[in-house]
């Protein structure tokens, strides 16, 4: 299963710096992030080549992290095929905490992220696959 690095960050000028210098000395790559701004602190959301050397590496320089298992989910880009997801999701009241996505070019191939209740993580793969829609496994989504 994909992972999802989530880490605490102050919000100052140059902590993100510190951070992807950190990443870039162990010669990690950033394949995806969102930042979450919560007034003093915000969350950095990174999808990553290594998540687990991530991890670690960010520990060590004293960063409130944590690895999550995600939903990652290849989604043509075509119109209706998110709102398809979605309700396959909803049918079966599956809940999504959290989601962003990006669309790979020039394939037009779309990668949604979802955090998902962890009781209801197994059923979600379940049902997003027998919507017709692939969930990447960890090395797929590492290697785009």
């Amino acid at each position: 299963m994909a992972k999802q690095l989530t880490i605490f960050v102050e919000n100052r000028a140059g902590r993100l710096k510190t951070i992807t210098d950190n990443l870039r000395k162990s010669n990690i790559d950033i394949r995806a992030f969102t930042i979450q701004d919560r007034g003093d602190y915000g969350l950095l959301k990174l999808i990553v080549d290594k998540p687990d050397d991530a991890y670690l590496a960010l520990a060590n320089l004293g960063c409130a992290c944590a690895l999550k298992d995600i939903l990652a989910i290849s989604v043509p880009d075509q119109p209706g095929n998110f709102h398809r997801l979605t309700s396959a999701l909803a049918e079966h009241n599956v809940n999504v905490i959290d989601a962003y996505g990006f669309v790979l070019q020039p394939h037009k191939t779309g990668v949604c992220c979802m955090e998902i209740d962890q009781p209801q993580l197994m059923k979600a793969q379940e049902i997003v696959a027998e919507a017709g829609f692939t969930v990447l496994q960890d090395e797929e989504l590492y290697s785009l």
